[in-house]
């Protein structure tokens, strides 16, 4: 039993040490196999040259293609150029065989023999492996500027790298690697008048288009990029919602929790933090010794005398100094949580540049792709709740709710103030985005939501 344990620690040693000494052989094989096929693509599809978005001849899915191959395979190759270099300092690549162990059964001429030709080959690799990185490493000039694209762009699939041939040059990887909004396409279509009727002309398009016989490769592509850009914006609306959120209760519960509350004495700190909390709790205790009394009186309980109220009431008061205590302090902890959700989402606002012009797109699409009578309905539904004519009670609602749970006074002056201003901004902006945008893009759904909102 002992023997055979000792035999398999010495597979298990001898394996190790297989892998380890074979390190430096197979990272350099691996980052060589990788400028190979960098190298076979740009002989095989652009005649030798650089491999470049600009290249006449490929359309904006056939260049997303090369460009994510080539990304792919820089990656490998710096990557295991990288593990090549480190794995050097603790591994003699020339000395080793392909056991991973020094052979001693040839002899001193042979061995140096060996050694030469694999030290050739090694500097070989090397040499040509260096001469493709050095095509799209960021030193190389950038090359002429073009005009930035108006239209909103989507990358390919959702786990793209980012651009590292050329960080100087962001606009290239952008084309590379999106496609344009839907909705840019209906703007195009209705800039100025035709003398055929643009229905006509989409007919035949949309014809031509099924005639095609690439039109089956361009529906597949198109379906993966639509469900690349449904996956990142859902991830990223999920992370803008959800990061904020835990950042806030979890500051809460456990950091800042525990400092108000060492902090704060019930007995020496204020239990009220406004004047609208204290008058409150008054009326509250004045409504619970009203209600003793009536309750007194009607025989619905027992009869109390003066002292036995004073009593309760008593209790009553220390109930209510505690309640409130705790809620100064909930709204202590409010503030400063809230600071730091906010802080959490301006990170992931700002580290999320991509995701956002991802989304906006998908929000363009959604919201272009639905029937007229989905965009009359949705923008009636919310120009009613936000700017309607009962909306005002929504905003002070929201406003209270908002005073209480920092626990600020309720400043009617503001409130009012802001509802007289903010709704009537809001309602601007939803005009001019109808007149706008809607009414170029979507003219039936204008003209629907016209007649029914009379």
């Amino acid at each position: 039993m002992k023997t055979s344990t000792l035999a398999k620690l010495r597979n298990y040693v001898l394996t190790a040490s297989s892998w380890l000494f074979n390190t430096p052989e197979r990272s350099l094989d691996q980052a060589y196999d990788a400028a190979l096929m960098i190298k076979a693509i740009e002989d095989e599809h652009f005649q030798g040259n650089r491999i470049s978005v600009r290249s006449d001849g490929f359309s904006s899915n056939v260049s997303s293609y090369f460009q994510a191959e080539l990304r792919k395979y820089l990656n490998i190759a710096r990557f295991r150029l990288t593990e090549f270099k480190a794995s050097r300092l603790f591994v003699d690549l020339s000395n080793q065989t392909t056991n991973g162990f020094k052979s001693t059964n040839n002899s001193p001429e042979q061995l140096a023999y060996e050694a030469r030709d694999k030290a050739a080959i090694i500097l070989e690799k090397l040499r040509f492996i260096d001469e493709v990185l050095a095509r799209y490493s960021p030193q190389r000039p950038a090359p002429i500027p073009q005009a930035p694209p108006t239209t909103s762009l989507v990358p390919v699939a959702p786990t793209l790298p980012t651009r590292v041939e050329n960080p100087n040059n962001t606009n290239e990887w952008v084309r590379s690697s999106t496609v344009p909004a839907p909705a840019t396409k209906v703007d195009k279509a209705s800039e100025g008048p035709n003398i055929v009727p643009r229905s006509i002309l989409r007919t035949f398009i949309r014809l031509r288009r099924d005639l095609d016989p690439k039109s089956e490769a361009e529906v597949v592509e198109n379906f993966r990029n639509t469900k690349a850009r449904t996956i990142i914006s859902i991830r990223f609306i999920l992370l803008v919602i959800l990061i904020p959120l835990l950042t806030q209760q979890v500051t809460k519960n456990f950091f800042i929790g525990p400092v108000v509350d060492r902090f704060r004495d019930h007995k020496s700190a204020e239990i009220f933090l406004n004047p609208d909390m204290e008058e409150e709790a008054f009326i509250d205790l004045q409504k619970f010794e009203e209600r003793l009394k009536f309750k007194s009186l009607i025989g619905t309980a027992p009869r109390l005398t003066g002292e036995d109220i004073e009593t309760q009431v008593r209790e009553r008061a220390v109930e209510l100094a505690r309640e409130y205590s705790d809620r100064s302090a909930n709204a202590i902890k409010n503030v400063f949580a809230d600071l730091l959700s906010l802080i959490a989402f301006a990170c992931v606002i700002t580290a999320s540049k991509r995701e956002i012009a991802v989304v906006k797109a998908f929000m363009d699409e959604v919201v272009y792709g639905l029937s007229d009578s989905a965009k009359a309905f949705i923008i009636i539904l919310f120009t009613d709740i936000f700017v309607g004519f009962h909306s005002p009670h929504g905003w002070e609602v929201i406003l209270g709710g908002v005073s209480r749970h920092l626990g600020l006074p309720e400043n009617h002056d503001f409130i009012f103030l802001f509802i007289a201003t903010f709704p009537v901004i809001l309602d601007t902006v939803f005009k001019y985005w109808i007149f706008r945008y809607l009414n170029r893009i979507s003219p039936s759904a204008v003209a629907t939501y016209r007649n029914m909102n009379e």
